[in-house]
């Protein structure tokens, strides 16, 4: 079965970091340098939006609102994506969760909390 488990979220202060894993499990991911991962994150009251992309070759793409402070990596020995979050600002409050998609496959983690406060 597979399975997107992603972790590493929590409080932070303004300016500080965080680094989000998504560990893919299942026979699926057998191929997981084929996949594509991207990072979602849905706040409050707010419609889920794009963060980050991480193509099979490696090329990224960021949203507007996280260029330069967000960097998305892969490790395919792992079968795991990341998402390297520096300079958080409050509005980056949200739950942030990995999609994983192969032409007609994908698959969704349940997400983790990352909540920016002083």
């Amino acid at each position: 079965q597979a399975q997107l488990v992603e972790s590493g979220g929590g409080l932070v202060q303004p300016g500080g970091s965080l680094r989000l894993s998504c560990a893919t499990s299942g026979t699926i991911f057998n191929s997981f340098s084929a996949y594509t991962m991207e990072w979602f994150r849905q706040a409050p009251g707010k419609q889920r939006e794009f963060v980050a992309r991480i193509t099979s070759d490696r090329i990224t793409n960021y949203a507007d609102s996280v260029k330069g402070r967000f960097t998305i990596s892969r490790d395919n020995a792992k079968r795991t994506a990341y998402l390297q979050m520096n300079s958080l600002k409050p509005e980056d409050t949200a739950v942030y969760s990995c999609h994983a998609v192969y032409f007609t496959r994908e698959a969704w983690g349940q997400g983790t909390q990352v909540t920016v406060s002083s």
